[in-house]
């Protein structure tokens, strides 16, 4: 990798704006775009208010996730709206263009321009890095939310993929009796391996009952109405899972459950260890293109 990149991040949280301090802080000339001021005075890295310079970049960064719909930018910090495609006229094809979870609208957009973005949300250095925070920040809410200590609490953890798996680990380190529910039996063989309770989500009815704690950790429906109305109305519902989420929100409003829906908890519960998970990430990524 060149020791020094000409760098554009653009539109984000504070994940992306401490990405662009941390690759400042490494020698990059770093250029922002729809992220508000800098947070820090660090040589090396200037907030811009237009895109005039942005084809001289070798890497553009774009947000996690890229649009909050509508075609817009995802950029929570800048003061007004962007719309997505006129950002995109202003790229060059021959910058690395890369930004997370990238929806498909915002695929095409770049296509149109003959860009090509590269998820970087897609690998799995970052996807594993990601459910550290993810995992803590769940501890943190249950810790904020629950009236009882999560020592000699039940908790059940649905899901046991990347977070699913260090969410379980933190809570059992805690002192909390944890079971996790699956689909597949070769999860439910590893989860009962690693000293878990084991159940399979097919077989829930009637089970749920018992629970102080659920943490969803999967990307769909798995707690309907059906479901809801086992929990007892003192359980915590944490949804840690990407949109459209795992829980019936409106049964379970109606049915009076506390629900927590946690997006993107890496960027609000530990925002410097998700940018630099992101820095390196993008890091190996240019390595990998001989950048």
């Amino acid at each position: 990798m060149k020791h020094e990149l000409n760098i554009w991040v653009v539109g984000g949280d504070l994940r992306q704006a401490k990405l662009a301090q941390l690759l400042a802080e490494d020698g990059h000339t770093v250029h922002t775009y729809a992220l508000g001021p800098p947070q820090a005075d660090i040589p090396g890295l200037a907030a811009e208010s237009t895109l005039a310079r942005a084809d001289m970049a070798d890497c553009v960064v774009l947000p996690l996730t890229i649009s909050n719909g509508a075609g817009l930018l995802n950029a929570p910090l800048a003061s007004s709206a962007y719309p997505l495609a006129p950002i995109l006229d202003q790229f060059s094809p021959h910058s690395f263009l890369c930004g997370g979870r990238v929806d498909e609208e915002s695929a095409e957009l770049a296509r149109r321009r003959g860009l090509a973005i590269h998820d970087y949300f897609a690998r799995e250095e970052l996807a594993v890095a990601n459910a550290v925070p993810t995992a803590e920040g769940a501890v943190q809410l249950a810790m904020e939310h629950l009236p009882i200590t999560i020592h000699g609490s039940k908790v059940l953890v649905i899901g046991f993929g990347r977070v699913g798996r260090l969410t379980a680990q933190r809570f059992q380190a805690l002192g909390a009796s944890v079971s996790v529910a699956v689909r597949k039996y070769g999860q439910l063989a590893w989860a009962q391996a690693m000293g878990f309770g084991g159940e399979h989500l097919a077989q829930l009815e009637g089970w749920l009952c018992g629970y102080d704690l659920i943490v969803n950790t999967v990307p769909a429906r798995v707690l309907g109405r059906e479901a809801l109305e086992d929990v007892k109305p003192d359980c915590l519902i944490l949804d840690l899972a990407s949109k459209p989420g795992g829980v019936d929100l409106a049964a379970a409003g109606e049915l009076g459950l506390t629900v927590v829906w946690a997006l993107s908890l890496p960027g609000k519960v530990a925002p410097v260890t998700a940018g630099a998970a992101i820095r390196n990430t993008i890091y190996n990524m240019l390595r990998e293109i001989g950048m």
